[in-house]
């Protein structure tokens, strides 16, 4: 069987694994897929790890294309994502309507899980600091490396957990309260681009061509994402 070697950011792992399947039904070519943050993706990229096609925030894609790694023709926006924040399952859920509401609710947690190289703790860890509230904020945070921030409202180490509301929804046992105020968010995009010296180009190119296409927009709605 053809494999395709897919290096995706982890906003589209829900979405990723039921496409990927539904594409290898209808092509006979296999998707091997690795999810990770944005950021790490990248230093893995520069390092020379080697990859067919990539899923990246719009603005990592461009690095890349920038670099000469990824074609720029082949490249197409797939999802737009939105930040929100999770308590454990069965929690009181808090009052994040507005930004007054918001921090207030920030403050009263216990901890707050965030991400270190996802593109949600980089916009969260400039929001607090815009809210000033980052030295009382950081002081009780409990900071993911990478991976899922909702895995630490399970093992009860943070009372609230903030990520993209795809990565969230991964997780089970949490609740997602809801986005962040659509005013202060700055929305990610999931940007897909094919590589330059990817090995099996062609198929790449048709799994590009499926993942912008219409039928995959109920799949992504459901993972959260905005098509």
């Amino acid at each position: 069987m053809e494999k395709i070697r897919m290096l995706s950011t982890l906003g589209l792992m829900g979405a990723m694994r039921s496409l990927s399947s539904a594409f290898e039904s209808a092509t006979g070519i296999h998707v091997d897929a690795d999810f990770a943050p944005t950021l790490a993706l990248l230093k893995r990229l520069r390092d020379g790890e080697a990859a067919d096609l990539v899923i990246l925030t719009r603005e990592g894609l461009d690095e890349m294309i920038g670099e000469g790694r990824v074609i720029a023709d082949t490249a197409a926006d797939l999802a737009r994502s939105y930040v929100g924040i999770a308590v454990g399952a069965g929690q009181a859920h808090p009052d994040i309507a507005t930004e007054i509401a918001l921090r207030k609710t920030l403050l009263a947690a216990r901890s707050v899980a965030y991400s270190r190289l996802g593109a949600s703790g980089v916009y969260f860890a400039q929001l607090i600091v815009r809210m000033g509230i980052a030295a009382e904020i950081n002081a009780k945070a409990t900071i993911v490396e990478q991976g899922f921030t909702a895995e630490r409202l399970v093992s009860g180490e943070a009372d609230l957990a903030v990520q993209q509301i795809s990565e969230l929804k991964q997780i089970d046992g949490i609740d997602v309260i809801g986005p962040i105020p659509h005013d202060l968010q700055m929305p990610a995009v999931f940007s897909a681009g094919r590589m330059a010296n990817a090995k099996q180009a062609e198929a790449a190119d048709r799994l590009l061509r499926y993942l912008a296409s219409p039928e995959v927009v109920p799949v992504l709605r459901q993972s959260g994402l905005e098509p």
